[in-house]
C-alpha cells in the first residue's frame, strides 16, 4: 500500500535585517571623523572651539556653596594627588582644575580620542595616551603599561595626575584596577572627584550616559575622601581598594549633583 506523501513545509523567506537608525548626531560624526583626523589645521580648530565653549560654560556657572575645589582647597597638602571620575561626568573637568601644579592626564589611544588630548593641551594640561585596568594583553597592546610609568613619573615629579577610573566601553562607574596600580606603585593617594552642572543634558543612548555640560546655570566639585594604597597590598586587598574607589566616586558624584540640584 502505497504510503501518503507529506507535504513539503513552505519555506520562508528570510526576514529582512531591521537597520537600526542611528542618531544624527552621531551618523554625522562618523562622516567628518576620518578627513578631520587627517587634517591637522582641523583637528586644532575644532580644539580651540571646545576649548572655547568649556570657557564660556565655566564662567557661566559659578561654584555653588558647598564646593570641593579639585586637588585643591583643604586637599592642597596632599598634592600631589591622583585624580579620579567618572567617564561621561568629566568633559568640564579641564576648565574647572584649580590648582597651580602641573597636571597629567591619561587619554585613551583611539583616534577619537586625539581630539580629547588636543582639547586639554589647550588648557595646559598633559595628556599621556594609553588605556589601563582590564586585567589581559590587550592592556599591553593600548599602552597600558606604558601609560602608567608616564604617570608614576609625573606623580614622582610632584605633578597631579587624572584618570578616567572606569574603562572605555566596559561596565561603567565600576573602577578599574589601574588608578588602584598607580596608587600602589607610587604611593601617591586617590582622590574620588565629580563634577556636575544643574543645567545639562543625559546622552541617554551612550554606553556611559555622557552628560554634556550646559550654560548659564550653576557648579559643583565634590572630592571624597582620599583613599591611599599600601605599596605591599596583595590581591584581595587590591580589589577591596578598588570596590572602596568605587563606591566612594558614586558617592561624590551623588553629593555634587544634590548641591546643584538644591538638595533634592
Amino acid at each position: 500500500m502505497e504510503q501518503p506523501r507529506m507535504a513539503s513545509p513552505a519555506v520562508r523567506p528570510a526576514a529582512k535585517k531591521k537597520r537600526v537608525k542611528q542618531p544624527a548626531s552621531k551618523a554625522f560624526w562618523r562622516r567628518i571623523r576620518e578627513p578631520l583626523a587627517k587634517s591637522r589645521f582641523a583637528k586644532g580648530a575644532v580644539a580651540s572651539l571646545f576649548a572655547g565653549a568649556m570657557r564660556f560654560i565655566k564662567l557661566t556657572n559659578p561654584l555653588v556653596k558647598g564646593s570641593y575645589e579639585l586637588a585643591g582647597g583643604s586637599y592642597a597638602d596632599s598634592e600631589p594627588l591622583i585624580v579620579g571620575l567618572w567617564h561621561g561626568q568629566h568633559l568640564l573637568a579641564p576648565a574647572l582644575y584649580p590648582s597651580k601644579r602641573g597636571l597629567v592626564a591619561m587619554v585613551s589611544r583611539s583616534a577619537d580620542a586625539e581630539l580629547n588630548a588636543l582639547v586639554i593641551n589647550k588648557f595646559g594640561i598633559e595628556a599621556v595616551r594609553g588605556s589601563g585596568g582590564r586585567e589581559t594583553k590587550s592592556k599591553l597592546e593600548k599602552g597600558g603599561a606604558t601609560a602608567l610609568i608616564a604617570l608614576k613619573k609625573a606623580l614622582d615629579a610632584g605633578k597631579n595626575v587624572c584618570m578616567i577610573a572606569d574603562i572605555p566601553h566596559g561596565t561603567p562607574r565600576d573602577a578599574g584596577m589601574g588608578i588602584v596600580l598607580l596608587a600602589r606603585l607610587s604611593g601617591r593617594p586617590i582622590a574620588p572627584a565629580a563634577i556636575a552642572s544643574s543645567r545639562r543634558k543625559v546622552l541617554e543612548g551612550s554606553w556611559d550616559k555622557t552628560t554634556i555640560n550646559l550654560p548659564f546655570g550653576r557648579c559643583a566639585i565634590f572630592v571624597a575622601p582620599l583613599i591611599e594604597v599600601p605599596a605591599d597590598a596583595d590581591d584581595a586587598e587590591m580589589e577591596r581598594k578598588r570596590q572602596e574607589l568605587t563606591a566612594a566616586i558614586d558617592y561624590a558624584t551623588e553629593q555634587a549633583y544634590r548641591l546643584v540640584d538644591g538638595g533634592k
